[in-house]
């Protein structure tokens, strides 16, 4: 576990508020596919299932290009920290999306 401060934290947490605010909708359908998977029955857990990992991977993927913008404008280690810090921001405010924005 690193304990170096988290250099561009600020950036991030105004970066995950706009995407609450603009795009909150995927964060919802993600909840809503999981409700309805744990509220399914034998015969449709595995399509339910299915169906979540895809609201995942839209939520994670729209994170991705708020992330992937910003970390074009910058190089070499800096691109790569911001990275690290802002996946391990969104690990922490939606666990769920952990593997998801590490794929993305």
């Amino acid at each position: 576990m690193s304990f170096r401060r988290a250099r561009f934290g600020d950036l991030i947490e105004r970066q995950l508020a706009l995407f609450v605010e603009d795009d909150g909708d995927l964060l919802e359908d993600v909840d809503a596919a999981l409700a309805r998977y744990d509220g399914a029955d034998r015969d449709e857990a595995e399509e339910l299932f299915g169906d979540y990992q895809l609201a995942l991977e839209a939520a994670a993927e729209r994170l991705a290009e708020l992330r992937d913008a910003y970390g074009r404008t910058l190089a070499g280690a800096d691109a790569e920290r911001y990275e690290e810090e802002f996946n391990g921001a969104v690990s922490r405010r939606w666990p769920a999306l952990t593997a998801a924005i590490e794929e993305a």
